[in-house]
């Protein structure tokens, strides 16, 4: 071999030297450029303060979630996140709602938030007979409407700029389109007549739990729950058990409703009988729950010039039943007027404490039965 040869062979040597050298060091680079940047990056701490409301959906699970909480900058990388949720024994018990969780936050930090009772953001309960409005009772405490339950998943425990408070609900509830909100096409119009009263929406939210989202609007919320709760009341074939019983839908909603806030526990069916009984005469329901319903202060023992007020709700004022339902009426308390008790009854009183009602066909029984609900106080005004 000669000089120019082996030089030759050494030069070429050289380059594959230093392109091998070259090459390993990008290879380091890139490395760490990932781990800066890539999948396994993530933040530290329990994030920077800044509230971030999360949704795990019904069916969903953390792998879909991590993309969205990467995107958001809740997470530093989807990787990170899958990580910790696979390094928690407990992961797979989050459940289905929305979170509060943070900005920045690190990875295990995520997941413990997912899993704690306190960042769940408590779904609506809407129980049957619950109104949309607070009802403030005389000499006891005051019951939370439907609206004020709405501002506290959307507010927390007190109201906050940028969540759906009472007076949105009220002005939504009062002004916006029925048929826009989901209203039933069988209450359109009543409804419709109504406008500028919130409470022209009373019994269109059905009892039930309901996840909504904090982050939606007044008239998102509301049209998401009578949505809901159109296609529940729709499901049963409300149009045709109404005519069954000579009652439009809407007005077996009403009277459904009557008995939700009139009939104790186990007789939901015989005071359903009394209603169509009554309706049938015909003569005057005289409820005292539709006196209250009018009232801004209630309670069991109903004054006469209360009774005397003229309300679109006051059944002792007014022939048939109130013009809207007077509570959200339980599925129980529509299957109850849908197949009332037989009898003859045209009366019935609570007479003591415990709860016992008895039914009567005459009047001079029903007097004598409210003179022993006088008698055990129930009756007695706390005013």
């Amino acid at each position: 071999m000669s000089t120019r040869q082996a030089a030759a062979r050494r030069t070429r040597g050289t380059a594959v030297l230093v392109a091998s050298i070259l090459l390993i060091v990008g290879l380091i680079a890139w490395i760490a450029i990932a781990r800066g940047s890539g999948s396994s990056a993530d933040y530290s701490g329990a994030g920077n303060g800044e509230e971030m409301v999360v949704e795990v959906p019904e069916g969903s699970n953390l792998s879909a979630l991590g993309p969205e909480l990467e995107e958001r900058g809740i997470v530093r990388s989807d990787g990170a996140f899958q990580t910790a949720a696979a390094n928690n024994p407990d992961a797979d018990n989050i459940q289905p709602g929305f979170y509060r969780l943070e900005g920045e936050m690190s990875a295990e930090s995520a997941v413990e938030a997912l899993l704690d009772p306190e960042r769940r953001i408590t779904p609506l309960q809407v129980y049957g007979g619950a109104t949309l409005m607070d009802v403030n009772v005389v000499g006891g405490q005051t019951r939370m409407g439907i609206l004020s339950m709405i501002q506290q998943v959307t507010c927390g425990p007190e109201p906050k700029p940028g969540c759906v408070d009472v007076q949105q609900l009220n002005d939504v509830a009062a002004n916006a389109d029925p048929a826009a909100l989901g209203v039933p096409q069988w209450a359109l119009e009543v409804v419709g007549a109504r406008a500028g009263d919130p409470k022209r929406l009373e019994g269109l939210i059905a009892p039930g739990e309901y996840i909504i989202d904090p982050d939606a609007s007044a008239e998102a919320i509301l049209t998401d729950l009578i949505t809901r709760s159109t296609k529940l009341y729709d499901s049963t074939d409300i149009e045709k058990r109404a005519q069954a019983i000579g009652l439009t839908p809407y007005e077996l909603l009403i009277a459904a409703s009557l008995v939700e806030r009139e009939a104790p526990a186990g007789e939901f069916d015989k005071v359903a009988r009394v209603i169509l009984n009554r309706l049938d005469e015909p003569m005057r329901l005289e409820f005292d729950s539709t006196v209250n319903y009018g009232l801004e202060n209630v309670e069991v023992a109903t004054r006469t010039e209360d009774r005397e007020r003229v309300t679109p709700w006051n059944t002792y004022a007014m022939d048939g039943l109130p013009q809207t339902p007077i509570a959200s009426p339980s599925m129980e308390a529509i299957e109850a007027m849908e197949h009332p008790a037989e009898g003859n009854w045209l009366f019935f009183v609570t007479v003591d404490q415990d709860g016992t009602t008895v039914f009567n066909d005459t009047f001079e029984q029903h007097l004598e039965d409210t003179q022993r609900a006088y008698d055990s106080g129930i009756l007695d005004s706390q005013r």
